[in-house]
């Protein structure tokens, strides 16, 4: 079992995150560093406008393909990272 503080530490991309759906998976990327007014992709998170505001609307599967390209492409990213 891992503590908060190891799971904290871990790669966005790690192999071994939590699928949506499972207890203890975070519905949403959201990092509160939204920036989707003018870009096409949100800095905090990762997701397109219509990703972000269609979250909601999806269903499981929907928002794990979101997860994998994100996590693919370094999303999310929290305050005080690179």
């Amino acid at each position: 079992m891992t503590s908060p503080t190891q799971k904290h530490n871990q790669s966005p991309s790690d192999e071994t995150a939590l699928e949506v759906g499972q207890p203890g998976a975070a519905d949403s990327p959201c990092v509160a560093v939204c920036s989707t007014l003018f870009e096409d992709v949100c800095r905090g998170c990762g997701r397109t406008i219509m990703e972000v505001s269609n979250w909601v609307f999806m269903d499981d599967a929907e928002k794990q393909a979101v997860w994998v390209r994100i996590r693919a492409e370094g999303y999310p990213r929290r305050p005080g990272t690179t």
